[in-house]
């Protein structure tokens, strides 16, 4: 029997999120390497709907070019001045075919930590169940401020009351409304038809569907999550740091289990969206972030941040910071290193300690090893490039390229004068500034040439010492004699 399938799934995300005390909305918010939203669609997505809804409101324009960035084919449906999650939900059913039959998920943009697998047990027990309304629900030892899922004798679902609305006795109830349904769709159309805005807040909830599926005699659910983690979301940004640290946890175990060693879980932060081969070696107060894709048997760290960078196999990069680059298979990075946009280092190749480089192709088996700045070239296979090098790529209105061909030697303290082509086999001497390309097997040098003056410091010094001898104590001056 094949797993059963939503029908459509339709994410809350029209809140303005006040307590966040931010101008940018809550779901806007990042975690992971995700925002609040792209976690929330990623879940639903997941479930493989027919179709996906999210329904949007404050910053709307903001929210829904994220979301149709990430997923092209989410339907986005606006929220009126109608407040309440009932009143949003029905926002997004008229995104959807009036025909449509089946199950409707509704979740919400603020629970980053649901996962497709939770909401596809939710369509399978809800199916399985013949159930009108699937709620999940979660035990909290503290459940201020959720709905309480109020139960008959039987065990059933009678109804879900807000905190607000409840007494005294139903705030003692710690089963408590994630907020996460499952409908039948026809009954969700006509129930949202009768539901109004009779209560504390003013607002049209979601809630009162299940009071009145029981009124009909149909069967409401309770679909019970031991990780109260998924059912948690985001409010203010305690929250945010909260569930983030939790995901980032839950990140470096899976990697750890997959084959990674984490030196220290603790200082360690991955984006839910990187991937770590076997063996690799993560040392502490290492950030890696983005698309980031590291190889097997890497070491990595400590206090290094990588973000969308690719590190292959047996590689190592260490104390560095590192944008869209690509360090190749056996390749050493750092310490201290600063590698910027385009930059790409071959298989065995080097880039040592402080040394920046930006929009640099370093070849297979190159090497910057110290203090040098490296933009806009291209080195060739096996060439060395000295201490002190810069590659002055900035004439103070236009970047220009240069070229080190393959086995050339850069000697220590230059200055390549962009454009320039150095040309294979070449070999340019320390100290020179280049500002003319050199052909294979020159020696280009282009510095002063040395002059050594014979007796000059016995003279220097002799002038010094007379110079002092004329000159009066500071401490007489202003004495009478």
């Amino acid at each position: 029997m094949s797993t059963p399938r939503p029908a459509a799934v339709i994410v809350l995300a029209a809140g303005e999120g006040t307590r966040m005390r931010s101008r940018l909305s809550k779901v806007l918010h990042t975690i992971g390497g995700r925002s609040l939203i792209e976690h929330a669609v990623a879940a639903a997505r997941g479930t493989h709907p027919d179709h996906l809804v999210v329904v949007v409101r404050h910053q709307r324009d903001g929210v829904a070019q994220q979301v149709t960035a990430l997923d092209p084919d989410v339907l986005v449906a606006d929220q009126d001045e109608v407040p309440g999650t009932g009143r949003a939900v029905e926002c997004g059913l008229q995104k959807l075919p009036d025909d449509l039959q089946g199950t409707v998920l509704v979740t919400y943009g603020d629970v980053p930590l649901l996962t497709s697998q939770t909401l596809a047990d939710l369509v399978e027990a809800h199916t399985v169940g013949a159930a009108a309304v699937s709620v999940v629900t979660a035990h909290l030892a503290d459940p201020t401020g959720y709905g309480r899922v109020l139960r008959d004798a039987d065990g059933a679902v009678t109804a879900i009351v807000e905190h607000k609305d409840a007494t005294d006795e139903q705030r003692q109830v710690d089963e408590v409304n994630s907020g996460l349904y499952a409908f039948d769709v026809a009954l969700l159309r006509s129930a949202l038809a009768e539901v109004g805005t009779d209560n504390v807040q003013g607002e049209k909830y979601l809630t009162d569907v299940v009071a009145i599926a029981r009124a009909r005699g149909l069967s409401v659910r309770a679909h019970l999550v031991a990780d109260v983690w998924q059912t948690e979301g985001v409010n203010d940004k305690v929250q945010l740091a909260r569930l983030g640290g939790e995901l980032n946890r839950r990140t470096v175990e899976a990697a750890m289990l997959a084959g990674a060693v984490v030196v220290d879980p603790a200082t360690t932060w991955l984006d839910s969206t990187v991937s770590i081969g076997e063996d690799t070696v993560i040392h502490p107060h290492t950030q890696i972030h983005g698309a980031s894709t590291i190889g097997t048997g890497c070491t990595i760290g400590p206090d290094t941040t990588l973000t969308d960078v690719e590190v292959g196999d047996g590689a190592s990069v260490v104390r560095t910071q590192a944008l869209l680059v690509v360090v190749g298979a056996g390749a050493s990075v750092g310490p201290f290193s600063y590698l910027r946009p385009g930059t790409e280092l071959g298989a065995h190749g080097k880039i040592g300690g402080f040394v920046e480089t930006k929009n640099a192709q370093i070849a297979a088996g190159a090497k910057v090893p110290h203090l040098t700045y490296a933009g806009d070239v291209t080195v060739g296979e096996g060439a060395n490039i000295g201490a002190g090098t810069i590659f002055a790529n900035y004439d103070g209105v236009d970047k220009h390229h240069s070229t080190v061909g393959a086995h050339t030697f850069v000697g220590s303290n230059s200055v390549i004068v962009a454009p320039v082509d150095i040309a294979e086999n070449a070999y340019i001497a320390a100290g020179s500034a280049i500002t003319e390309s050199v052909k294979t097997g020159e020696l280009a040098v282009a510095r002063g040439r040395q002059r050594n003056v014979e007796g000059w410091v016995t003279r220097r010094r002799a002038a010094d010492a007379a110079d002092a001898a004329d000159t009066p104590d500071s401490a007489d001056e202003g004495r009478p004699s």
